[in-house]
């Protein structure tokens, strides 16, 4: 899972469950429940206009009374009222409903506001005694509020949840995103600069930032920019030094062979031993001139199309050659006729080297193995020799210039560590990829090219 989707889903699913224990913490601490906090707005209500009903009568008489429980009724959620004495004579208002009968004489016997809950109103009832010791009732009919139904309340609710989650998503994904997409970008870089782009910066990127990601970010170009140097300082240093060789080396050449005309047979055998090195170390500054070129990029070379089959046949006859005077063999079990766009000398070098690589390191009377065919719209070139194979942590390192399994460091097979990093590098020129494989009898090379259509 991407770094984006956990910073966003953790941050959704935490404020959702901040939601969902808010809503279930109100529902369950609701002080008191509907009915019961629609009772106490009752007699609340019931005490205030009674209260208020007795100073009117003994103040204003019956037809103050009156005009005071009109304007009682007219208000919204009062179907009636009326104002008794203890035997249920009306002095004002309206007469005793049958519903209210019973409430009356409860209320007689009361201290207390007595209630009788109808499916359509709430009647209401409370003993009043006035100044002359007389008791009375006042009586009060109210609309009940209708409740909302529960599964309408229900939907309700599940909706106003709906857009808080909803809206805590559109947040968390804008917040995911802003903390997520510069790391994204720095490891899109990291890539880069890994596959060998020396030249990726991160920082432009990044926007107008000033926390530590663009901090990051600008450590990274720091490093880049600190990296591309190293590496562009020892390319050009190994190319100026192949080509400074070369001059002495011609030299020691001339001088060898003006010494070769004056040899004893003393002398002779210590100058073969001086032509020898001198052919080798010809060759290596050869290599590492061509090496340099591939990875600086500092030649063009010429492409054109490629009969990839004849390069092959070729290379595996004269390996074959060579190879018999060590009793080895080289064999070609596949042979599609296949042709790429590319430079010859640079293909032929790549699978020469890697051929070459296999022979010498495979084993007395074995046959190395090489396949040659069309894969969708690639080529691939399979060379498979039966030596001591490498370790699986070496692979990888196999491509690196002057690197050597420890196993083959006593020189006893020859080479320099060129070969396969020259190989690696041609490769790349032409688009294609070169990986090794362990065997459990040697070591497989892989090269893979796109195919001429």
């Amino acid at each position: 899972m991407s770094l984006f989707l956990k910073i966003f889903l953790w941050f959704w699913l935490a404020i959702a469950l901040v939601v969902a224990v808010l809503t279930v913490v109100n529902w369950s601490t609701q002080s008191e429940p509907l009915v019961r906090q629609w009772q106490i707005f009752v007699g609340e209500l019931v005490s205030t206009n009674s209260a208020t009903a007795v100073q009117i009568y003994e103040n204003e008489g019956q037809k103050g009374l009156e005009e005071y429980l009109s304007r009682t009724e007219a208000t919204e959620r009062i179907n009636s009222v009326g104002f008794y004495d203890k035997n249920g004579r009306r002095i004002a208002g309206n007469e005793i409903s049958s519903e209210a009968r019973s409430l009356f004489d409860a209320a007689l016997q009361s201290d207390n506001i007595e209630f009788i809950r109808l499916p359509e109103q709430t009647i209401a009832a409370i003993k009043l005694r006035l100044k002359d010791g007389e008791d009375y009732v006042y009586i009060i009919q109210f609309k009940r509020p209708q409740q909302t139904p529960l599964l309408s309340e229900l939907r309700n609710r599940i909706l106003q949840i709906l857009a808080v989650v909803l809206t805590a998503g559109l947040v968390c994904y804008g917040l995911a995103r802003y903390m997520s997409s510069p790391i994204v970008k720095l490891r899109k870089a990291t890539q880069k600069l890994a596959d060998g782009d020396l030249q990726t910066r991160v920082a432009s990127q990044i926007g107008t930032r000033h926390d530590e990601v663009a901090k990051l970010a600008q450590d990274f170009d720091e490093m880049a920019e600190r990296i591309e140097s190293l590496v562009s300082s020892e390319k050009r240093l190994t190319q100026d030094i192949s080509h400074e060789l070369r001059s002495p080396l011609a030299r020691m050449n001339v001088a060898l062979e003006l010494a070769r005309a004056k040899a004893n047979a003393e002398t002779k055998p210590l100058l073969e031993r001086l032509e020898t090195e001198s052919q080798r170390l010809n060759e290596m500054i050869s290599r590492l001139l061509v090496l340099s070129k591939l990875e600086t990029g500092s030649e063009n070379f010429e492409k054109s199309e490629v009969n990839l089959t004849k390069i092959v046949e070729q290379i595996v006859a004269d390996a074959d050659f060579e190879a018999q005077a060590n009793g080895k063999s080289v064999k070609i079990l596949q042979k599609d006729t296949v042709k790429v766009f590319g430079n010859e000398n640079l293909l032929r070098s790549a699978i020469e080297n890697v051929l070459r690589n296999a022979v010498k390191y495979s084993k007395d009377e074995t046959t190395v193995e090489v396949s040659l065919k069309k894969e969708d719209k690639n080529v691939v070139v399979i060379v498979r020799d039966y030596g001591i194979g490498v370790p699986e942590e070496e692979l990888e390192k196999l491509f690196r210039p002057f690197y050597r399994v420890h196993t083959a460091r006593e020189r006893k097979t020859g080479g320099i560590g060129l070969g396969l990093a020259i190989a690696e590098r041609a490769v790349h020129a032409h688009g294609g990829t070169i990986k090794a494989k362990k065997l459990e009898n040697g070591l497989s090379v892989k090269t893979i090219l796109p195919h001429l259509n």
